[in-house]
């Protein structure tokens, strides 16, 4: 049965975890130590998913004949009222703290968001991004609201759940 529930960003939540390797190691140490397994105090949430579709035109005709799919690229924002330095070590791994006379390894991981209704029990959406790495973060200090952070990321390939 398709999951038919209307959520809101209360619904929500962000859990972290990883892959094998490295890039895995790397980012499970700063979940570890930042006790980043479920991600709070964030606003503002996006997960684009886009296709390079491509349409073929013959000569002579205005409407496209076929349209084929192209590369899938993934991509999404995150906004968090914690500034703690977490997400900045996620993006930059052990060159956050010193710079590293070599290059090293970026973090890898992978975000899980699921929406669930406290009141209906049972339903809920759950997306899984795998191999995100953070592109960008972004620091806001505004004059009178509160201090942000913001960060960008792509990821490899996602899968999706729906229990209804």
């Amino acid at each position: 049965m398709a999951n038919t529930s209307v959520f809101t960003g209360a619904d929500g939540s962000i859990t972290l975890s990883t892959p094998e390797g490295i890039e895995g190691e790397s980012a499970q140490g700063v979940i570890d130590s930042y006790e980043l397994i479920s991600v709070g105090r964030v606003q503002g949430v996006k997960m684009i998913v886009k296709t390079d579709v491509k349409a073929f035109h013959e000569v002579g005709q205005r409407y496209a004949t076929e349209l084929r799919p192209g590369n899938v690229h993934i991509s999404g924002t995150i906004g968090r009222a914690m500034i703690n330095g977490a997400m900045l070590k996620l993006l930059l791994g052990e060159a956050a703290e010193a710079r590293p006379s070599a290059s090293w390894a970026q973090p890898s991981f992978n975000i899980t968001l699921m929406a669930e209704n406290a009141a209906t029990p049972g339903t809920r959406n759950t997306m899984t991004l795998h191999g995100v790495k953070i592109d960008s973060w972004t620091y806001d200090m505004p004059e009178d609201d509160f201090l942000m952070e913001s960060v960008s990321f792509q990821a490899l390939f996602m899968t999706t759940g729906d229990e209804a």
